[in-house]
C-alpha cells in the first residue's frame, strides 16, 4: 500500500511542481521576448523534468510514505552533471530564438 502512495505523490508532485517550475520559465521567456514554440518547446520541458528528478531522489523521497533499503541520494557529480544539462537546456532556447 506504500509503494502506492508514493506513486501517487510522485504523480501529484510531478503535475504540481513541474506546472509552477514551467510557469517560471515560460515567464522568463516571455519577459526575454522569446517564443517557445513546437520547434524548441521540449528542451525546457526535458529541463524541468530533470530538475525534478533530481529534487525528488536528493530531497523528497526521505520524506514520503515508501521507506526501502535502496533509498539513497544521489552522488554529487551525477547531480552536478544533471543540474547543468538542465541549465543548458534552458539556456539554448535563447540561443535559437
Amino acid at each position: 500500500m506504500s509503494v502506492f502512495l508514493e506513486l501517487i505523490r510522485i504523480i501529484f508532485i510531478c503535475i504540481v511542481f513541474g506546472f509552477l517550475i514551467w510557469g517560471v520559465v515560460k515567464s522568463i521567456y516571455s519577459t526575454l521576448q522569446i517564443n517557445i514554440g513546437n520547434d524548441n518547446g521540449w528542451l525546457p520541458g526535458i529541463a524541468v523534468y530533470i530538475i525534478l528528478f533530481v529534487l525528488y531522489r536528493n530531497k523528497l523521497q526521505f520524506s514520503g510514505f515508501y521507506e526501502g533499503p535502496n533509498q539513497k541520494k544521489l552522488s554529487k557529480k551525477l547531480t552536478l552533471t544533471l543540474i547543468s544539462s538542465s541549465i543548458l537546456l534552458l539556456i539554448i532556447p535563447t540561443i535559437i530564438k
